[in-house]
């Protein structure tokens, strides 16, 4: 099961500083560096979860994340053209995948993932989405669809709006700039600890 509490971070920095609040779920999502840094990143990033017993999921990199010896990668529809599921299930890496419409929740399904993601639910300042917000209705639909597949709700997430979107029958809620774009990001991401625990 995934915990209830997923916050996203965009440098190991941040994750070195959030991580210690008690954080159990965490993805890293870089993006334009070069190799080296990511490489850099991504194994700081595997140890320092190690340390603090968090499941780290690295964003799109699937081949650094199995060369650094990652448990867990999360992939774009996008990666889904190019990514080697088969090479990941054959070294035990789990992934979760993103989707935003019936047809790229059907690919995700057909591809037996950890869990898929759904967003943005809210309208989200991270970056210009295509989709419209797409609501608590639909992630009904979706766990209607999903089932027993844990279901993580992504965009727009506040604390106030957890208890609508567990409701509606999300497993968990993804936070990227709730936390981030906070005056204090520490205390920020211990009250999401304290709404989703």
């Amino acid at each position: 099961m995934l915990d209830r509490f997923y916050l996203i971070v965009g440098h190991v920095a941040e994750l070195e500083l959030l991580v210690p609040q008690g954080v159990k779920l965490v993805q890293l999502r870089l993006k334009d560096q070069p190799e080296a840094e990511l490489r850099r990143q991504i194994a700081r990033a595997r140890d320092l979860c190690a340390v603090h017993g968090t499941q780290l999921v690295v964003n799109d990199h699937w081949q650094l994340a199995m060369e650094l010896n990652c448990t867990f990668v999360h992939l774009g529809q996008e990666d889904l053209d190019t990514a080697d599921i088969a090479a990941l299930r054959q070294k035990g890496v789990r992934f979760g995948l993103s989707t935003h419409d019936e047809a790229e929740l059907d690919r995700a399904l057909s591809h037996d993932p950890s869990y898929v993601a759904l967003g943005p639910v809210y309208e989200t300042k991270l970056k210009k989405m295509p989709w419209a917000p797409q609501g608590l209705q639909k992630l009904k639909r979706w766990k209607a669809r999903v089932g027993d597949l844990p279901l993580v709700a992504i965009g727009g997430l506040t604390p106030e709006r957890l208890p609508g979107v567990f409701e509606a029958g999300a497993d968990s809620a993804a936070v990227v700039t709730d936390i981030l774009l906070a005056e204090d990001p520490e205390a920020r991401t211990r009250k999401w600890l304290e709404a989703t625990r």
